[in-house]
């Protein structure tokens, strides 16, 4: 197989200053996609020194790649944000073939991570902060992204939600909801998207080493391993190659579904 297989597809990768989203960037452009490369702040990458801007980070991976990259800022559960990112998208680097929507995560929340939502104590506030972040910008991003896939009759949307979804945890019941929320929400997308073969799936983290989460908690030391055992955090790349999987051939008969990538930490239905 052609290792750049997605050469000339054009990628809109939200959330993709720094972590799992710049991953997915990089894994996108490095098959040969351009990529529209979103984030919410500028300064972003440099909140938990992973980059400095979110436009040196879409120069640095389009060099990097040898692909065309633009950077689009936006506040994704604000409806007008959602359609000028889309448009600035597909504006300059053409129809989006391939949608990966990252951007989420319960740091919206005034407790920050890694619990701010205890499912008690919670402020209405921070309830409403996490659920926008989660489950309305993924609703609005993938109606948005959605239409003119339709009108293609071609694309792939994968949406990042967490194994928060499967699992109950006392300090995160609202981000945990969300997430489950915006999981079925995938599910029910791709149902609809089916006549217009489109492929709809969703991807769910477990603990991963990214920057932020490497830089909110106490993490032991002994899970920081990389090899010998699946009870270990994540490398970022273990998580972000499945993105090809979703994205490239391999896919293309696949959909509506919804991959934990954990290592076995939860393997019940679910």
């Amino acid at each position: 197989m052609n290792d750049r297989y997605l050469e000339g597809k054009t990628a809109l990768v939200t959330g993709a200053g720094r972590g799992l989203g710049r991953a997915f960037a990089e894994r996108l452009a490095a098959l040969g996609c351009k990529v529209g490369i979103h984030g919410m702040r500028e300064q972003g990458p440099a909140e938990y020194g992973e980059g400095t801007t979110l436009t040196e980070t879409a120069r640095q991976v389009g060099l990097q790649f040898g692909v065309r990259t633009t950077r689009v800022l936006g506040d994704l559960t604000k409806v007008p944000d959602v359609e000028a990112v889309v448009a600035k998208v597909t504006e300059e680097l053409g129809p989006i073939d391939i949608l990966v929507h990252n951007a989420g995560g319960d740091i919206a929340a005034a407790g920050g991570k890694p619990n701010p939502n205890d499912a008690i104590a919670i402020k209405e506030e921070d309830i409403r902060a996490v659920l926008d972040r989660n489950l309305l910008s993924t609703i609005f991003v993938c109606r948005e992204t959605a239409k003119a896939m339709m009108e293609r009759r071609s694309g792939r949307i994968i949406t990042i939600s967490s194994i928060a979804a499967f699992r109950g945890f006392a300090q995160q019941a609202i981000y945990s909801t969300a997430k489950a929320a915006a999981v079925e929400y995938t599910r029910c997308l791709a149902m609809q998207l089916r006549e217009y073969n489109i492929n709809v799936n969703s991807l769910a983290p477990g603990d991963t080493r990214t920057g932020r989460y490497l830089g909110s908690r106490y993490v032991d030391p002994a899970r920081l391993i990389t090899e010998g055992t699946l009870d270990r955090v994540a490398l970022v790349d273990e998580v972000a190659r499945v993105v090809d999987f979703f994205a490239g051939p391999l896919g293309a008969f696949v959909t509506g579904q919804v991959l934990r990538v954990d290592g076995g930490n939860q393997c019940w239905p679910s």
